[in-house]
């Protein structure tokens, strides 16, 4: 069984506040907020960026919401007593579980009914957040700490033919994956995923991007693992934003799959992004 968290907001550092802001605000149809002089809230229905000061390519934090608040105090059991994790009963947005992972990351869950889809407007798309991926020497450690020690589920892995992991996608709801975990010669952040309605609403956002005179990375492809079809742009600091649609749908008895690590996998339609 998965946790039944859906991931609504990613906390991403960088160097360049004002110009990360206007990019976003710009790319993915945001309204970008600044909430204190080194924060700005990108925000868009269904997704939400939180922007800080500071190091490029770091990420501070990622936000799940549990859809109920005793959902959320029975998994934060799980963890008392434990050093990574934090329970805050009096958090002024209500009940707040933090944990942190291996390598500094934080993990927040919180608890709320789950909200309607996203209503499009004249200016605003659909494309709701819904993955993200981080690149880390160790796989291995980061994968074991999210799916044995905080219930993660592991939906593929990308071997190498001497057996060494490469890239692995772990789910916490029904979608194929919440979180991708690449290997790389250094922690850091990788990407973010955006998923929209069909495969139309995905042309329409690489429409989007080519007015903007924002060129597209990679793309438009098809993931091996999760199906999905996809296209990405680059940030002002080098950090990958998805648009994607027709992810992965798995059953809870779904088992992990097994990849070759080679292009193909990453996008079965051509040239592909390796991380290592």
């Amino acid at each position: 069984m998965t946790l039944d968290a859906v991931l609504d907001a990613l906390d991403l550092c960088t160097p360049r506040l004002a110009k990360s802001a206007d990019f976003y605000a710009l790319a993915l149809q945001c309204e970008a907020r600044f909430v204190s002089p080194d924060t700005v809230h990108c925000s868009a229905p269904g997704r939400e960026l939180r922007l800080r000061q500071g190091d490029a390519h770091r990420l501070h934090a990622s936000q799940f919401r549990l859809a109920s608040p005793r959902g959320l105090s029975d998994y934060a059991r799980r963890f008392e007593g434990q050093a990574f994790a934090q329970w805050d009963v009096a958090h002024a947005d209500g009940p707040r579980l933090t944990l942190t992972d291996p390598e500094g990351r934080l993990i927040r869950f919180h608890a709320s009914a789950s909200t309607p889809a996203p209503q499009e407007t004249a200016g605003t798309w659909e494309a709701r957040l819904q993955h993200y991926a981080v690149r880390t020497p160790d796989p291995e450690r980061l994968v074991r700490f999210y799916v044995e020690q905080i219930g993660f589920v592991a939906s593929d892995f990308v071997r190498d033919a001497d057996g060494v992991l490469r890239a692995a996608f772990l789910r916490t709801d029904h979608e194929h994956h919440s979180l991708a975990i690449f290997h790389a010669p250094q922690v850091r952040f990788d990407h973010f995923s955006c998923e929209t309605r069909d495969w139309h609403r995905l042309r329409d956002w690489a429409d989007h991007m080519g007015r903007q005179s924002i060129s597209l990375v990679w793309g438009v492809g098809r993931h091996g693992p999760g199906n999905d079809t996809f296209f990405l742009v680059a940030d002002p600091d080098g950090n990958l934003a998805e648009i994607s649609c027709d992810l992965e749908s798995c059953e809870d008895d779904r088992p992990a799959g097994l990849w070759a690590h080679h292009p193909s996998t990453l996008n079965q339609w051509g040239m592909a992004i390796m991380r290592s």
